[in-house]
């Protein structure tokens, strides 16, 4: 492993030069210099240093997981669909996550499963027709263009009372869906 190349493209993203970096981790600027070229291997405890300095921890800095995947093109979506609903989750294996984006398509008279109280909040858009939000025994419409926040803690479902299909952007957390 480049021990050295890794330190170096660190401190260059965070804009230090070798000096401020040696300044910071109380060593020598031609030491940062061997190091970064692989002309020395720092102690465990040197190597702690100068990753408290750069911001990261041993565990960060040699874990071998690919850059984190942020953009999603449509084949790599997933949607679940059935007489009444379809759902497209938006981000995939998204219950790994804080929160789960859906697009919701309901049919003209048709709702969602009830789902049980549970901790987190819940936001929705509805992108298209109305819908009826019901939260426990209150029951609140939203139109095109309308949006909806709430905490998780009563039974809640959408409903599509008009004579037109709904779409709505739904956001759980944690990931429910």
């Amino acid at each position: 492993m480049e021990i050295g190349r890794k330190i170096k493209a660190r401190r260059q993203s965070l804009g230090l030069t070798q000096s401020e970096l040696a300044d910071r981790a109380e060593l020598s600027k031609g030491f940062i210099s061997q190091l970064e070229r692989d002309l020395t291997s720092p102690s465990i405890a040197t190597l702690m240093d100068i990753l408290e300095c750069l911001g990261t921890d041993l565990r960060e800095f040699f874990s071998e997981r690919g850059e984190e995947k942020v953009t999603f093109a449509a084949a790599d979506l997933f949607e679940k669909a059935d007489d009444q609903k379809s759902i497209l989750w938006l981000v995939p294996n998204a219950q790994k996550n804080k929160m789960e984006p859906i697009l919701l398509h309901l049919k003209a008279g048709c709702s969602t499963e009830e789902d049980r109280p549970h901790e987190g909040e819940e936001f929705g858009y509805v992108l298209s027709g109305t819908v009826t939000l019901v939260l426990g025994m209150k029951r609140h419409k939203v139109r095109k263009g309308g949006s909806f926040y709430f905490k998780a803690d009563v039974p809640h479902k959408i409903e599509n009372h008009g004579k037109k299909n709904a779409e709505v952007i739904w956001i759980s957390t944690p990931p429910m869906f």
